[in-house]
């Protein structure tokens, strides 16, 4: 998709595919760093601005795609270096609840990139992008 296809929302909810990659990046920051690792994150619901997602004006494309492959990279790092039935570390991300497993989480970031990247398909189907 050209530049301003990537920065404007077909559908009802808004949301703009920039946005999506940005949305992304944030889920993989919550769920491996934030919520597994226990990490302290700043802003971890920095994709959110006034109740949905969101892409400061001066973020380019090359930057937000460079950000969600750093974030994989990490994911992937913690993916190779744990057990799959080790439990996310207590704090914040889990609102009290007993933190999840590694596999749990990464089955939810697999069935949340399932969800948002078929939504992207159609995107790209009302934008005329025939490409695969």
């Amino acid at each position: 998709m050209d530049e301003d296809e990537l920065r404007r929302s077909r559908l009802p909810s808004g949301w703009t595919p920039l946005e999506l990659v940005r949305h992304l990046r944030f889920v993989e920051l919550r769920w491996i760093e934030w919520g597994f690792r226990g990490e302290a994150i700043a802003d971890p619901w920095g994709d959110h601005q006034n109740g949905r997602w969101h892409v400061p004006g001066n973020v380019s494309r090359e930057q937000l795609v460079d950000e969600l492959r750093a974030q994989g990279d990490r994911t992937r790092q913690v993916a190779l270096s744990s057990d799959l039935a080790g439990r996310g570390v207590p704090g914040p991300r889990w609102s009290g609840a007993e933190p999840a497993s590694l596999e749990r989480v990464l089955f939810h970031l697999l069935q949340e990139y399932a969800r948002h990247l078929g939504h992207l398909d159609i995107v790209a189907e009302l934008a005329g992008d025939q490409s695969e």
